[in-house]
């Protein structure tokens, strides 16, 4: 679903620009200028592109369960401040929802590198391929499911009475309902994710908690992974693996120890022959 809302909040802004135009610029052909237009379109990119490295980096650092919950309070946040952007001036409108469009694009910034890390350390060696196709798949039913909002929303108020007397006033109920629409699929999102613990690997090889890594798989996939008298073994062998040099240095070091003194080597040794 963090895909799914991703490509929704990225892509909806393209298909109510015209609304926009036509509601704050009066232009014929309701069409905004072309320094708005690429603002309200590029400026959540732009904040996507800063969001991917700094929720990437903290996320390494801190948990992909934390800081997945915050990059989703954040979406949903800016989700319904964008909606809200209120003024009498158009240019402050444009302004407002620019500001909380920053702030969503780096929201959803964050949560592309911790959706796929997420699902690519949940998943085994033989599914996970399908679940990481799975996950950025989701972005294309964001944009289907995007059109349809504004269609359906397009459709139900164009069939108003107030439509008569008001079409501009119902046109900016439209816009402001679409971009609000998608804090719901974040909502869904943060409430499913938080009942699931952080994941195996980052609390193995990161938080360095063998113990409760086995013990959350054990919930998640109702099996028993380690038990207590293995985890330490289990422990130590994992931190041998994460260092391949420690093997290939002890090896060395034997190889390279004097032979004992007394043990004697077969050049050495001749036989004694007896007159």
């Amino acid at each position: 679903m963090g895909f799914f809302t991703d490509a929704y909040d990225l892509f909806s802004v393209s298909l109510i620009a015209d609304l926009l135009g036509r509601i704050y610029y009066h232009s014929a052909d309701g069409r905004l200028p072309g320094n708005v237009a690429g603002a309200v379109s590029g400026v959540a990119l732009c904040g996507t592109v800063l969001g991917q490295l700094f929720f990437g980096w903290l996320g390494d650092r801190m948990g992909r369960k934390l800081i997945y919950g915050v990059t989703l309070k954040l979406m949903v946040v800016c989700s319904l401040a964008s909606g809200l952007s209120f003024h009498n001036k158009p240019k402050c409108v444009v302004a407002t929802l620019c500001f909380f469009r920053f702030w969503l694009g780096f929201g959803i910034g964050g949560d592309y590198p911790l959706s796929a890390t997420i699902m690519s350390e949940y998943a085994n060696k033989r599914t996970r391929g399908a679940f990481i196709a799975a996950v950025f798949a989701m972005q294309g039913l964001g944009n289907l499911a995007a059109g349809a909002v504004v269609l359906v929303l397009s459709a139900s108020f164009k069939n108003t009475a107030a439509y008569d007397t008001d079409q501009l006033g119902q046109a900016d109920y439209v816009w402001r309902i679409v971009l609000m629409l998608g804090a719901v699929p974040a909502l869904l999102t943060y409430y499913w994710r938080m009942k699931v613990p952080e994941t195996a690997r980052y609390t193995a090889l990161i938080a360095k908690n063998l113990k409760l890594a086995a013990s959350d798989m054990a919930a998640v996939l109702d099996i028993d992974f380690v038990s207590d008298m293995d985890a330490e073994a289990v422990l130590s062998r994992t931190s041998l693996a994460s260092s391949p040099w420690s093997s290939f240095t002890s090896m060395a070091a034997s190889s390279s120890e004097p032979p004992c003194a007394g043990s004697s080597s077969t050049s050495s040794s001749t036989p004694s022959t007896s007159s």
